[in-house]
């Protein structure tokens, strides 16, 4: 059950004529499992920039009023999680910079590892960057030409774009960034592909133009009628200005090495999202299936962790032959456990999350199907309640290989030292999760359940190897303290 906090989600529309506010206001709607701190959006009707950001769910931030008044026919929009940066106004999304002849707003989904160097460039004196978004928007204001009153606006047109090829290069990380100015929205894609970013097309109609949207996950562009083209490629920039879309390379070659994060597979993307050409629902129904065969075990009845671990339990149920049903009810007006602060409060919210279906668990040997194990705390509240709910054998299967490494790459893991599958053996966790056995996935049987063949993975929380250089101190109990570099994992 992970209790680690979720990357952002990231959207862009470009659509003359239409409701692009409302557009963007369901678009962030689909993406709300990827942030619930905050939400926002900047609208651009051509000659303004308006921007409107609180912390939040996206109903609480946004309402008819609020949409009827931003008005525009290109617009970005952002939820977050914190990563880098306090959980607090001053770091909602879009970010703005008032540069140029509009200015321009920037979203990010991801996590940078030079923000120190970066920083740095930037003259920004230590302590004074409240996020590598706003840092990120510093360094391109910077590059902008001064604002004096005889460019023209088609002289201004090509600012981002320029600040962007002479930014983009010198940094480093997990980022997928939405951009916009007065006359076009650009999408970014870091060269390791670490975080997803797609792109689709609003078909014209007799009322409208064609129109274009930018969003972290396809569903994104479902639920406001677009029709999914592609997902951008890693190092790749999509710049979109109503003329024609065009794609630009502004990273050199030996820095594109796709790393798409193996966890939006296991649990971070919606089910309905489209990954590698791959829809999530039926890897994690893999996932299963494989699981079954690994360490069989006998039982009454499969069930899934809602949400995530459902349709693994599916499948292990088809692979193992165990009859799959329901042991647990989620509360659907509750959001995702590790939202809480602290650990107590995490397993306090599992009890206000799931509820145990009884007459389904008591006196069965229940095969309980998670996505993952990362402190534990929320797996053993959930196996208690199983365990006063009468269950006889209680066997739990993990659909992801152990959560052992912090990620650095824009999803906020805890330190090292509270990674359940870093501080204790398999025979330590369970006796910990007081389960009758437990078995992992194997990192094979992952990539072979997602089905990608020559696809690249960032699974750098699973091994330890990190494709883009981080130095972080790790300190277990009774062993020596070690830097971590790119691919590298002390033992």
């Amino acid at each position: 059950m992970m209790d680690a906090k979720e990357a952002c989600g990231v959207f862009g529309v470009y659509a003359p004529g239409r409701p692009v506010a409302h557009l963007t206001f369901d678009g962030l709607y689909a993406l709300q499992h990827r942030g619930q701190e905050s939400a926002g959006m900047a609208v651009s009707d051509g000659d303004l920039i308006t921007v409107m950001k609180d912390m939040g769910l996206v109903t609480t931030v946004f309402d008819e009023r609020k949409l009827s008044g931003l008005r525009g026919h290109l617009a970005i929009g952002h939820t977050r999680y914190s990563t880098a940066g306090s959980s607090d106004w001053i770091n909602a999304q879009p970010v703005f910079r008032g540069v140029g002849r509009t200015g321009f707003g920037l979203a990010h989904n991801g996590n940078l590892t030079n923000t120190d160097a970066l920083a740095e460039q930037a003259n920004m004196l230590p302590g004074l960057v409240s996020s590598d978004s706003d840092l990120v928007a510093e360094l391109l204001g910077q590059q902008f030409p001064p604002d004096l009153p005889e460019r023209t606006r088609a002289e201004h047109a090509a600012d981002l774009e320029q600040a962007l090829i002479e930014v983009l290069p010198k940094v480093e990380g997990a980022f997928s960034f939405v951009l916009m100015d007065a006359d076009r929205i650009i999408g970014v894609r870091d060269p390791n592909g670490f975080r997803p970013l797609c792109l689709g097309r609003l078909d014209a109609t007799d009322e409208f133009d064609q129109g274009w949207v930018l969003a972290s996950e396809s569903p994104a562009l479902d639920v406001i009628g677009a029709t999914f083209i592609r997902e951008l490629e890693p190092g790749e920039m999509v710049i979109i200005d109503g003329k024609e879309i065009r794609s630009v390379r502004p990273f050199p070659n030996e820095r594109l090495d796709p790393r798409l994060c193996i966890f939006e597979f296991v649990y971070f993307a919606r089910p309905d999202t489209t990954l590698y050409g791959n829809e999530v629902h039926g890897a994690r129904r893999r996932m299963g299936q494989l699981l079954a065969t690994q360490r069989p075990v006998d039982g009454d009845l499969v069930m899934g962790v809602p949400e995530s671990g459902v349709p693994a339990a599916e499948g292990y149920a088809l692979g193992s032959g165990i009859p799959y049903g329901q042991g647990l009810v989620k509360n659907r007006y509750i959001g995702r456990t590790f939202i809480a602060p602290t650990q107590a409060e995490r397993a306090n919210g599992v009890r206000r999350k799931l509820n145990p279906l009884r007459e389904n668990i008591a006196g069965k040997r229940v095969i309980v199907v998670d996505d993952s194990i990362v402190r534990g705390t929320t797996t053993r509240a959930m196996v208690k309640m199983l365990r006063e709910a009468g269950a006889a054998e209680i066997h739990l299967r993990i659909s992801s290989p152990p959560f052992q490494w912090p990620c650095y790459y824009g999803i906020d893991t805890p330190d090292r030292t509270e990674l359940l599958a870093a501080i204790k053996t398999l025979d330590e966790i369970v006796e910990y999760l007081d389960v009758d056995s437990l078995e992992y996935l194997t990192l094979e049987h992952l990539v072979q359940a997602i089905d990608a063949p020559g696809a690249g993975f960032c699974d750098a929380c699973l091994t330890g190897n990190y494709p883009v250089p981080v130095q972080v101190k790790v300190e277990l109990t009774g062993r020596p303290t070690v830097t971590v570099a790119a691919g590298s994992a002390p033992a």
